[in-house]
């Protein structure tokens, strides 16, 4: 057992995983007998850092990984990869008994822990891996690291099976293949206008009248679809990003101008990546954009998330100031999803929430999540914002997120995103009732 001086007795650090991966999966080959690996991801991890500290980012580590070793069975490997990642080797043991561990390790994760006067809920996106009868050695663990990229990119607090993903790419070697094929498309995209946007209404939760609509990018290239979690994960990386999130705001703004021009005047909500509101020109951007397409400010909304306005440089602060003395609303989105503050909503620019559908699936049956919403909405109408109910499916969601007194809602209940013909379609059908 290794002698730790970050609270991780017991576990190998990055040099020793590799290691032993390399040694338990060569005897797993020689012998024909399963080997799994488990690579955990702690969810939103820097937010905990920003608000609290880094000793206290680190003591919650040490609990955390308490918690994984609780679960220790005999012959299990425990690795801390570097920062908030860490490994369990599983010699012996299939995919189904890796998904078991899986299980458990979530349950464990997310038992609520006080950090100061804070309560918060921890979470893991978990990557399981297995090794094949051909692949060297180390690319299992790649696997397993790729499919917990995964989970997170799902929205974290799950696991995800890979699906043989055989090019490396965190250990020095190239860009995985899927990644650089799917840059390839974006640049394409770009190019031959492969990218569109669909809109989905959001609606007033006390009379149903319409608020807005929310612009959701797609992107289909070569008679491919290019499913959102997998381009916007490469654009991110490859600096696409802005770019992307440029044209996304003039296609927004020329519907918005559009509409109010033929006297159908909706706001439109624009996702903006922290890349964008980082970038020294963003509010040269933004007012080439209105001053371009002639769109009133008001008719653009600018949806960002919770994180961003959790841990705010010096340049997106004079961003966001900017914003607002233009005219724009700001709304924060996925509002739940990271150790959320409630103490930093009063200092928060932003004239509206988005809960995110975490807190709407489980209704009306979850009676925690409704006392969430409730309370949520509750502080923030005292605060003067808005708040939208995301993911919202069935009747029942819609008629107890009204009465936890949520402003407006949006999902599947009233409209799937819809490309701009349809939503044309959709506003003339209600403007006829």
């Amino acid at each position: 057992m290794n002698i730790r001086t970050d609270g991780l007795t017991g576990f190998l650090d990055r040099g020793e995983c590799i290691g032993e991966v390399e040694r338990l999966a060569g005897e797993a080959r020689a012998a024909n007998t399963p080997f799994c690996v488990l690579w955990i991801g702690i969810d939103r991890f820097r937010q905990i850092n920003s608000s609290f500290g880094h000793r206290a980012g680190d003591n919650v580590l040490a609990k955390l990984a308490h918690r994984m070793k609780s679960l220790a069975r005999e012959g299990d490997r425990f690795g801390r990869m570097g920062g908030d990642e860490f490994v369990i080797l599983l010699p012996g043991r299939g995919v189904a008994e890796a998904e078991g561990t899986a299980e458990r390790l979530q349950q464990a994760l997310k038992v609520p822990m006080e950090i100061g006067h804070v309560r918060v809920r921890p979470s893991g996106s978990i990557g399981i891996a297995q090794l094949n009868t051909v692949e060297p050695l180390l690319h299992v663990l790649e696997r397993a690291d790729r499919a917990m990229l995964a989970a997170k990119r799902l929205g974290g607090g799950q696991y995800v099976v890979s699906g043989g993903e055989k090019v490396p790419g965190r250990f020095g070697n190239p860009m995985a293949q899927e990644e650089l094929t799917v840059e390839g498309l974006l640049h394409e995209a770009l190019e031959t206008g492969g990218l569109s946007l669909h809109y989905q209404p959001i609606l007033s939760a006390g009379d149903g009248k319409l608020e807005a609509v929310e612009a959701l990018m797609r992107c289909r290239v070569r008679e491919r679809n290019l499913a959102p979690a997998s381009f916007i994960p490469v654009a991110e990386k490859t600096g696409l990003i802005v770019r992307l999130g440029e044209w996304s705001l003039m296609t927004a703004a020329r519907l918005a101008q559009r509409l109010g021009a033929d006297g159908a005047a909706v706001k439109v909500a624009v996702n903006i990546s922290r890349a964008q509101l980082t970038a020294p020109k963003f509010c040269q951007a933004l007012h080439a954009v209105l001053a371009c397409t002639d769109t009133p400010a008001d008719l653009l909304e600018l949806e960002l998330t919770e994180s961003l306005f959790m841990d705010m440089s010096d340049n997106v602060r004079r961003n966001l100031a900017a914003v607002v003395e233009a005219g724009l609303p700001l709304a924060i989105d996925d509002f739940g999803t990271g150790y959320s503050c409630l103490a930093y909503l009063k200092d928060l620019p932003a004239t509206k929430i988005k809960l995110d559908r975490a807190f709407v699936v489980g209704l009306p049956e979850d009676r925690k999540s409704f006392a969430i919403v409730r309370m949520v909405t509750q502080l923030a109408r005292d605060f003067g914002m808005a708040v939208v109910a995301e993911g919202v499916e069935t009747v029942d969601q819609y008629d107890c997120l009204r009465e936890a007194g949520v402003t407006a809602v949006q999902g599947f209940l009233f409209s799937r995103p819809l490309p701009e013909y349809q939503l044309d379609q959709w506003l003339q059908e209600r403007s006829g009732q």
